[in-house]
């Protein structure tokens, strides 16, 4: 078993040279491995690993969703090619290369017969007042709501502690909680009302690539969105 992670770097090693052999003649082969969030709006990644799929069909595409911090980390490692993050917007990714898609700012969102459903806005200070649903405290889809908090001097409650963003709006629904979410997202979920916060926070969506292992997959998938990368990176 020691031997393993060796063995898996010279396979990896291997296949990335084959995939720079074909690139130089026009081909774009080897894999593509990306991470997403599901909140992310501002790419429909399904519609576009379909697309780059039935361009450059000797490509292993592969997705893997999870939380931005985790993702980030396994671009800088190497496991991901590409990932799509959303994070506050004091946060940016280190060590990898990376560029701004969208900003928007999150959204209140409370069960149809919560007194606060049929209010045009609301504001922090109201908000505190209630429970809350969120993301584990330490990460990001979590840092951006407790940050905005902090700076206003308000207390929040979060009695609710779940990783999905789906799980958050199914204990909002019933009444349980309410909860802060990207308004695209939220406007796909059934059963909760979106109402606007004057002091929301505000979220940022990246996409993130190998700064120095970029594959040539990744740069025609990259490319594919319209997200510039440049030449001298690695690739």
């Amino acid at each position: 078993e020691a031997f393993l992670p060796a063995a898996r770097q010279c396979l990896e090693a291997a296949e990335r040279a084959a995939a720079e052999v074909a690139a130089a003649v026009g081909e774009v082969r080897g894999r593509l491995a990306v991470g997403l969030i599901p909140t992310v709006t501002a790419v429909d990644i399904p519609a576009a690993l379909g697309d780059f799929r039935r361009r450059h069909p000797q490509v292993r595409v592969s997705l893997r969703v999870g939380a931005s911090d985790d993702l980030a980390e396994q671009v800088r490692e190497g496991t991901l090619d590409v990932t799509f993050l959303g994070l506050p917007a004091t946060a940016v990714p280190r060590g990898v290369g990376r560029h701004e898609l969208a900003r928007d700012r999150l959204v209140a969102v409370v069960a149809p017969d919560h007194p606060l459903a049929g209010a045009p806005s609301v504001d922090l200070r109201r908000l505190a007042s209630e429970v809350f649903a969120d993301f584990p405290a330490g990460t990001a889809g979590r840092a951006q709501t407790d940050q905005a908090f902090a700076a206003a001097g308000l207390p929040r409650d979060v009695a609710f502690e779940v990783t999905t963003a789906d799980y958050i709006a199914s204990l909002v629904a019933p009444g349980l909680a309410v909860a802060m979410l990207p308004p695209a997202y939220a406007a796909r979920l059934p059963g909760i009302v979106a109402i606007e916060v004057s002091d929301a926070p505000l979220r940022v969506q990246h996409a993130v690539w190998s700064r120095t292992g970029r594959t040539p997959a990744a740069t025609a998938f990259l490319r594919a969105l319209g997200i510039p990368v440049k030449d001298g990176e690695d690739s």
